[in-house]
């Protein structure tokens, strides 16, 4: 899935492309790995596809365009763990 989120900082100069959407640079999310909230903020914690791990960021909710679905396959995997 596309995010919205600028160049991830720390993924900058790397040799995988990003797709323009709507005139802004945008990234793959490969995988949502965890979850933690930060006053009323739900952050997310971004595997960028193409990116090693080093990469990873904490993105808050609402910095994440295009992303429903990683977002709501997150939650399951989540869920079905902590029964």
């Amino acid at each position: 899935m596309m995010c919205g989120v600028k160049v991830p900082r720390t993924a900058q100069g790397s040799s995988t492309p990003s797709t323009i959407i709507n005139k802004e640079e945008e990234y793959e999310v490969e995988e949502v790995q965890k979850h933690r909230t930060q006053g009323w903020r739900t952050q997310y914690l971004i595997h960028w596809k193409g990116y090693g791990d080093e990469h990873d960021q904490w993105i808050v909710e609402s910095g994440l365009l295009h992303t429903r679905q990683v977002i709501e396959d997150y939650w399951m995997r989540y869920s079905s763990q902590n029964l």
